[in-house]
C-alpha cells in the first residue's frame, strides 16, 4: 500500500527540477511549484494508477521506475514506455476528465511527486511555457509510438530487436548498453515473446555482433551488422 509523505522544501525542489517540462523556469518559480507537490511512495510491482481510474493529479517519477502499459481483454500486457526520474506521468489530467486506459505499475522502490489537476492548471496560466514543454513531450511520445507501431508491423522480430539495442546505444552513448527491463517486458514492447529474446540474443552472439556480460548487460561488437539486420 502507498505511503504518502511530505518532505523538505529542498526535496520537493529537486524533483521538479528533473522534469523538462518544469526545469526551464526560474528557482523561484520551480520552488512555487514544488511547494504545492507532494510525495508518494510505491513499493516494487503496486499500481499507481490503473484502467478504469480518473485523471485527477500529474506524476512525476523521483525516485526508481515505473512502467506504462495497456491489458488486453485476455490478460496480455503490451508495454507502452518505462519512466526514469524526471519523467512523467497522467497528464491527461490537464485536458481531460475520461478514465485511464493503462496502468503505471513500480518497477522498483518507486517515490512519485503528485500535483494535482486544479494547481497544475493554474501554473499553466501563469507560465504559459510549460504548455509548450509539454506539447513538446507530447510531440516526443507520439513521434516514440508511431516509429514503435511501424516496427511491430512491418519489419521482422530479428530487426525489432536490434534496432531496439542500437536506440539503447545512441541514448546512453555506450557500446556496452544495459538493459532497462526484464526480457519479458522487452518481449512485451517490442511484439514478441521472451524465449524469442533469448534466442535471438544467443544467434547475434554466436555471429559475433554483441557479447552478453551480465544479467542485463551487453556489448555491442558490431555495429554495422545490427544496422544491416
Amino acid at each position: 500500500m502507498k505511503a504518502c509523505e511530505h518532505r523538505p522544501k529542498e526535496m520537493q525542489q529537486l524533483c521538479v527540477s528533473l522534469v523538462p517540462i518544469f526545469n526551464h523556469l526560474q528557482p523561484n518559480e520551480m520552488f512555487e511549484i514544488a511547494k504545492a507537490t507532494t510525495h508518494a511512495q510505491y513499493a516494487r510491482n503496486e499500481i499507481i494508477y490503473g484502467a478504469g481510474d480518473h485523471p485527477a493529479h500529474l506524476y512525476i517519477v523521483h525516485r526508481g521506475r515505473v512502467k506504462i502499459y495497456l491489458l488486453s481483454e485476455s490478460g496480455k500486457e503490451q508495454l507502452i514506455r518505462i519512466l526514469e526520474p524526471g519523467d512523467f506521468m497522467g497528464e491527461l489530467a490537464l485536458f481531460t476528465e475520461t478514465m485511464f486506459d493503462h496502468y503505471a505499475v513500480a518497477m522498483e522502490n518507486t517515490e512519485i511527486c503528485v500535483l494535482r489537476r486544479t494547481e497544475l492548471q493554474a501554473f499553466l496560466l501563469k507560465y504559459p511555457a510549460i504548455s509548450l514543454k509539454i506539447l513538446e513531450e507530447f510531440g516526443r511520445r507520439l513521434d516514440k509510438t508511431e516509429k514503435l507501431l511501424s516496427s511491430v508491423t512491418s519489419e521482422g522480430t530479428e530487426k525489432r530487436i536490434a534496432a531496439y539495442l542500437l536506440e539503447l546505444a545512441a541514448g546512453q552513448n555506450e557500446q556496452t548498453i544495459t538493459l532497462p527491463m526484464a526480457k519479458k517486458d522487452l518481449a512485451s514492447y517490442l511484439g514478441t515473446t521472451p524465449e524469442t529474446i533469448s534466442r535471438k540474443l544467443a544467434e547475434f552472439q554466436e555471429q559475433g555482433w554483441l557479447e552478453q556480460t551480465g544479467q542485463r548487460k551487453i556489448q555491442l561488437q558490431n555495429i554495422q551488422a545490427l544496422q544491416e539486420v
